[in-house]
């Protein structure tokens, strides 16, 4: 019975392969479109919460207490209702609501803040020496942030970024709900609604294959990176 049964599972995996393959498209879609908008604008928004906090280059209290307050906020934002929220705006920039497009739109902000938080962190675990050292040498504060602050943490950037693409690919899965598609989707439409749970079985098999993938990967560039 239990042979039966696998034998089963295995027929309705193989009937459902292309299905399958489109949903791991979308999900590589809304991860990838999501993680190189996240880490771009988290980037320049970690920057910003550093550079303009006490005792650094730009300080300004008003504007890192107003971003750190935006960051927070938008952190504790849950996510699905961050999703619904912002149906009006997905429509009027994409001009659907619907697809991995569309979902990536959503992903996206909701990585960014996460993302400026890990940058800032970053930030600061660059030796204040260093900072100082640069300045002494007439760098203007441009070349510090590019050339001296982001070049010396960047083996935590890429630690930084490995995480947020997890998370988004976590993320990716409640995106299905407003029509974004992907993998999770694809589980709740066959094995929520159908009863099908060799179905979850097999897509959550992916999710933990792919999640391992994307660490293994981060883990080896954030060694090569780092010079300690």
């Amino acid at each position: 019975m239990a042979n039966l049964t696998f034998e089963s599972a295995v027929a309705t995996i193989v009937s459902m392969k292309g299905e399958i393959i489109q949903a791991l498209g979308e999900t590589f879609i809304m991860v990838g479109l999501s993680t190189t908008f996240a880490v771009i604008f988290g980037t320049i928004l970690g920057v910003l919460l550093f550079v303009t906090s006490s005792h650094q280059l730009h300080y300004n209290k008003q504007l890192n207490l107003f971003l750190d307050n935006l960051v927070n906020l938008m952190r504790a934002f849950p996510f699905v209702i961050l999703m619904i929220a912002m149906i009006p705006v997905t429509r009027a920039i994409i001009g659907t609501t619907i697809g991995p497009v569309a979902a990536s739109l959503v992903l996206s902000v909701s990585g960014l803040f996460y993302f400026a938080r890990l940058v800032e962190q970053n930030l600061r675990e660059v030796p204040k020496g260093v900072i100082e050292a640069a300045s002494a040498m007439g760098a203007s504060p441009m070349s510090i942030i590019c050339k001296v602050l982001l070049n010396e943490a960047r083996a935590g950037m890429v630690s930084s970024i490995t995480v947020l693409a997890i998370g988004l690919l976590s993320y990716s899965a409640a995106a299905g709900m407003i029509g974004g598609g992907g993998l999770g989707d694809l589980a709740i439409r066959y094995g929520y609604y159908r009863y099908q749970m060799e179905v979850i079985i097999f897509i959550v098999a992916i999710l933990v294959l792919l999640v391992i993938l994307i660490q293994g990967i981060g883990n080896r560039l954030a060694r090569k990176l780092d010079k300690r």
